[in-house]
Order: structure tokens, then sequence, then C-alpha cells
């Protein structure tokens, strides 16, 4: 894959309309929003996660030029549905998934495995320990869009990365082991706002590989819906604010079908699994999101699942 064409220094647009495919409009698109909501967090005295290279991505594509990337920009503050209230709940996210995948590290895992990787920089933002290799999957435009915009910024690893072209809505378990992860030792899994977007089957299958692919004292984290919504939640300003304000229809991109029990799928495999609301979060860090009537966020929960003991076979 060429990825010399890339965006121009400063954060300026890049001027390849392909290398801006990948995050122009779809599922894409809210790599975008999720870059802009760390770039404001950032900025924020009392951030919950720092990302220097958010608001970079969000300056060098069109769809995202104007949007805000710091607390100043949005003149509601925490009080905009949009940026306040979704902004904050990505910060936290970004946040309590970052002190997992170290956690795993420091406890002496040293392979993680990134699921829809988007535009976030955890290869090159956290403080890894010695030897930890991060494998970052997604799609072949979104991995060129961020090498591009990575180049410019002169940003070097703070692991060893490697990155995999691949449509998690297919089969991709052969192809991961080919591009150097070892199923054998313990792995660190993550797939941050990624099963929302898929078909059941396609969560079901990814969910089967993870198992497969998982060694002993392996872990994963996953965000998910738990319930379906009401309609006065999917009237709410958070899903109203991004259809009409940056032109992401939440809604539509979740996929619509019956949900599987991904959790208790992985519990009846042998896995340990615990299950919190973001508000646990909030409470924990003393910021964040709060309930609210008619949550777009009530039904999201974030699920932990441990591999203990030793694998047969």
């Amino acid at each position: 894959m060429d990825r010399t064409r890339a965006a121009t220094r400063g954060g300026a647009v890049c001027t390849a309309a392909g290398l801006n495919a990948g995050v122009a409009e779809g599922v894409g698109r809210t790599a975008l929003l999720v870059a802009a909501a760390r770039a404001i967090e950032s900025h924020r005295p009392d951030a919950l996660a720092r990302d220097p290279f958010a608001e970079h991505f969000v300056r060098a594509a069109p769809a995202s030029a104007g949007w805000p990337v710091r607390p100043e920009q949005v003149p509601a503050g925490e009080a905009d549905p949009l940026w306040g209230r979704l902004g904050r709940y990505f910060g936290l996210r970004t946040r309590v998934l970052d002190d997992h995948l170290l956690r795993s590290a420091h406890q002496g895992v040293r392979q993680v495995v990134l699921l829809g990787a988007g535009l976030d920089c955890r290869a090159y933002r956290l403080n890894w320990p010695p030897g930890c290799v991060v494998h970052e999957v997604d799609t072949v435009e979104v991995l060129a869009f961020k090498q591009a915009v990575l180049g410019r910024t002169g940003a070097a690893p703070t692991a060893r990365r490697r990155t995999l072209a691949a449509d998690l809505r297919l089969d991709w378990a052969e192809t991961l082991p080919a591009a150097g992860f070892d199923p054998t030792v313990p792995t660190a899994w993550l797939a941050e706002g990624l099963l929302l977007y898929l078909p059941a089957a396609a969560e079901r299958r990814l969910i089967a590989t993870i198992d497969r692919l998982s060694a002993a004292g392996s872990s994963l984290a996953f965000e998910i819906k738990q319930i379906a919504e009401s309609p006065q939640v999917r009237t709410s300003p958070v899903y109203t604010a991004a259809r009409q304000r940056i032109g992401i229809d939440l809604l539509a991109l979740f996929d619509s079908g019956q949900r599987p029990d991904s959790a208790g799928e992985l519990a009846e495999r042998g896995w340990t699994v615990v299950v919190h609301t973001p508000y646990d979060f909030t409470a924990l860090h003393g910021r964040g999101p709060r309930p609210e009537p008619n949550d777009a966020l009530a039904a999201n929960r974030w699920v932990f699942a441990t591999l203990p003991g030793q694998r047969c076979g």
C-alpha cells in the first residue's frame, strides 16, 4: 500500500481524495467524531485522557475540518449534547480502556490487539512496558489516512506497532497470525466502539475467533448496547445533534438486528466476565456523563473478560 500521499504539514486538509475515503462517511466518519471528542478532552484542565494526535486527524479530513477540538470552541460546554455530553462519554471510555490495557501490560501481557482501531493512537501515546507489541486492525482506508497524518507529525510509537488491513465483518483469523500475532502467548484484546456496528453473525464470529486465538491469561474489553432503545431515546438530543450538526446518523449505523449475548457466550467458554455501566466509572473518577431522562447512554455496557487457567488443545 502506497502511504506516501500524506496529509499536508500542520494539520492542513489532505489533498488526495482517496486518502479521505475511509473517514468521509459511514462508520469511518465516526472515527473522526471520537477523535474530535478526544481532542476536546485532551485540552480540559480535568482531562480524563490525553491524545495529542487527535486534533491532527480532525483538521486533516475535509468532513471534520470545521469541528471543535478545544473546550472553548464549544459554547455550551458540557451541556452541549454532542461535544459536551457525548464527547465526555468518549473521553471517559478512552480513560477506562487505556487503564485496562496498561493494567494488562503491567501484569505481564506483551501482545495487544486493537480491533477496529480507528484513529486512536494508543501505540504512540501510552507508556507501554518494554517489549510490548500493538496490533492495529482496521480497514485499509482508515489505516492509510491514519498513517498519512501521523507521518506528518513526526510521531514515534512507544511500542512495536503492527497494522493489519481487514474487514472485521469477514473471516480475519488467518491474516492476524500471518502479521506476526502469536496465539500461544496472552493477549489484551480491545474492541472499542466496534460491536455496535457489526451484524450479529459477525459479532458471534469475532467472539469465537478471539476465544480460539487466546492463550490463558488473555483479556478482552468491548462495548455493547444491552437493550433496544425506546422511540423516546432514539429522538434524544445526542442522536439528533450528531445527525443534524455533523451528518452522522448513529442509529442508522448501528446494526438493527437482535444482538447476541457475547458476555454470556464468553462466560460459557470459560472466561471470567464483568459488565459495567459507564456511570460506574463516572462515579469512580468523579467526572464524566451522568444519567438523564431518555438517556442515549443508558443502554451502553462496557464488558471486561479474562481467561484464567490452562487451555487444552
